[in-house]
């Protein structure tokens, strides 16, 4: 695996080798693409900056994912109410009672 110039040896699973190879181009691009826009010191600096960047990015999808998750479970929890009480009309009256 190469990354601006350095080269990784890494021992990955033969089904996770494409996603590998993949993840090294996208970081070697926006790597690139920093280095065109900022100002740094070495490629390692390009490397912390797509790092945050990315890790930010994911941490904003699982708080979004958690919360569609959340309401979600709220919005199946009320149809599975007023389902029960269609399909049991007198089990909910007297639960109410």
């Amino acid at each position: 695996m190469n990354i601006l110039g350095r080269t990784y040896r890494l021992r990955v699973a033969a089904g996770d080798e494409a996603a590998l190879r993949k993840a090294a181009e996208a970081i070697e691009k926006q790597a690139k693409q920093y280095g065109d826009m900022y100002a740094y010191n070495d490629h390692q600096d390009l490397i912390a900056m797509v790092a945050l960047t990315q890790i930010t990015q994911l941490t904003k999808m699982q708080d979004s994912l958690r919360f569609k998750d959340t309401d979600l479970a709220q919005r199946l929890q009320s149809i599975d109410s007023v389902l029960e009480g269609i399909l049991h009309p007198t089990a909910s009256t007297q639960n109410s009672l």
